[in-house]
């Protein structure tokens, strides 16, 4: 089969990829027409077949689209676009791209202790809300665990991966392929086990697995399992009541969850609706009123957010500082006359640019800018000291916003600029090229962002040092790109000389240098 192309119907330019399935695997995209980041999923080639098969497969596919689409809910990813490309071989779905962070990478980060249960709570709770809409479709998601439930920015649970979802009539054809086992060991239900019919109350077992491990720390059945004695146990073996593992779990929590879990589907609560009146009691009480303080970055999100503001604004969030590169100064009028400007628009429209980055109103001074640059570079030329201050802090305020998309040509076009009046190792061009490579990596381009980070980084030593700020935190962001790119060695091995030189810079208590020390003792590594 043909390799996923970079670009799509003409329309969806792909990034990078974001995940697998058994179905599948997800790209971060961007939707060229609509100007928006998207999700695409693309079909795994090895699914699809030889010429024969492509007409059945592309049958399962448009029905996993329509039904998928059918599920309308807050906690459930919108689908937006769904096309059989015969010409490449391909099948992809467009969806909502969350960004948030996968409920097991929060579990994760509680362990060896457990997810509060106000928060574990809230995450159920949303998790049914979506279950009892796609059980009314009528669909049985058949995989949910905690790597297909994202807990978005503002505390949205979102449940991932309908796409491999059966539908409950008879007189439809499963999406399922035949002869293939869906759902994962440590979460999937006996009778979905023993290859038996699945129904709303096996998403409800499986549910419950997640619940437990949330408020455990602990799966339901132990990880040391083959996956075939994992699967018996799922059968035949009753799991431990999770207030063994949690002593201070009220026991109506502790019951709901071993009701869950039970054998007989039969003997589980009837409904979704039925799970979330019983968590209910455990979900915070709402406070609009009450003060929504700004996660700090890197901070997990709080999916008791929904319930404690509910229909709240979005998140406030921590208004950043601008770096050196966009640090541009008042402009002083000019007495040269710029044609479709006042006088003195050009000083007044740069002072009120700044005052808006400075209130977090990046949009608006996005717009402010776009009204003057245009006529001042054509009457004042567009290297001109004015402009290029104009478009610097234009670039500042499109980086700040996260529009990365639009910053990152502006960085480019202005390194270069920048380099052609004052030469090569001009500072602001070498910070302009700094937060170029930024913008690639937030745009999930991680492969680009490190290879120029490499140039960049020796420009930083000729010009700054091998300690400079600037080359201390280019270093630290080439080394998470690592991580995410999964070279965890290589990684590591950048880790221990920079934790050395952050102590060396910063101190030992610096928010750097202990940001590096726990990277390193969360990789199994001492700080060297």
């Amino acid at each position: 089969m043909h390799d996923t192309p970079e670009r799509i119907a003409d329309r969806y330019e792909i990034t990078e990829p974001i995940s697998t399935g058994g179905m599948g695997q997800v790209f971060r995209g961007y939707d060229t027409v609509l100007d928006r980041q998207v999700a695409v999923k693309v079909i795994r080639p090895d699914l699809v077949g030889e010429t024969a098969e492509y007409a059945e497969m592309a049958a399962r596919f448009r029905r996993e689209a329509r039904i998928t689409a059918r599920i309308e809910h807050p906690n459930v990813p919108a689908v937006y676009d769904a096309a059989v490309d015969t010409g490449k071989g391909l099948l992809y779905l467009v969806m909502q791209l969350v960004r948030g962070v996968p409920l097991g990478d929060i579990i994760n980060e509680h362990r060896p202790e457990s997810m509060s249960i106000e928060a574990a709570a809230a995450v159920a709770a949303q998790i049914c809300s979506a279950l009892s809409h796609a059980h009314a479709v009528p669909v049985v998601h058949r995989d949910l665990k905690p790597g297909n439930v994202m807990v978005a920015d503002d505390g949205t649970v979102k449940v991932l991966d309908f796409g491999i979802a059966a539908v409950l009539r008879t007189d439809m054809t499963r999406i399922t392929l035949t002869g293939s086992q869906l759902g994962t060991c440590a979460y999937m239900p006996p009778e979905q086990v023993l290859a038996g019919g699945v129904n709303p109350r096996s998403d409800l077992y499986s549910l419950g697995c997640v619940l437990y491990e949330a408020l455990t720390g602990h799966k339901v059945f132990s990880s040391g399992y083959t996956p075939f004695a994992l699967q018996r146990a799922h059968v035949e073996e009753r799991p431990r009541p999770p207030s063994v593992y949690r002593s201070s779990l009220p026991g109506d929590l502790d019951q709901l969850l071993m009701d869950l879990l039970a054998k007989d589907p039969e003997d589980r609560p009837a409904t979704a609706q039925d799970v979330y009146e019983r968590l209910v009691p455990y979900l915070p009480q709402a406070d609009p009123s009450a003060p929504d303080v700004p996660l700090p970055p890197g901070a997990l999100p709080d999916p008791t957010r929904p319930y404690r503001r509910p229909m709240g604004p979005r998140p406030k969030a921590a208004v950043l500082a601008p770096t050196r590169a966009l640090s541009p100064t008042l402009i002083e009028p000019t007495a040269q006359a710029v044609p479709g400007l006042a006088p003195g628009e050009l000083a007044e429209a740069d002072g009120h640019a700044q005052a808006l980055i400075e209130e977090g109103r990046f949009a608006q001074a996005v717009g402010v800018l776009d009204d003057v640059i245009p006529p001042a570079s054509a009457a004042l030329g567009a290297e001109s000291a004015q402009v290029v201050e104009l478009r610097l802090l234009r670039a500042n305020a499109l980086a700040i916003s996260g529009d990365a998309r639009r910053a990152l040509p502006e960085f480019g076009d202005l390194a270069d600029l920048l380099e052609r009046q004052a030469g090569p190792q001009d500072e602001r061009a070498l910070l302009c090229r700094q937060q170029a490579v930024y913008c690639m990596a937030q745009l999930g381009e991680n492969t680009r962002a490190l290879r120029e980070a490499e140039r960049v980084l020796d420009r930083f030593r000729q010009v700054c040092g091998e300690h400079s700020e600037d080359a201390l935190d280019l270093r630290l962001e080439m080394a998470m790109w690592r991580l995410r790119s999964g070279d965890a060695e290589r990684a590591v091995a950048e880790l221990r000389p920079l934790y050395s030189d952050l102590r060396a810079a910063y101190g030992p208590r610096a928010p750097e240098t202990l940001q590096v020390a726990d990277l390193l003792r969360r990789l199994g590594h001492d700080r060297g």
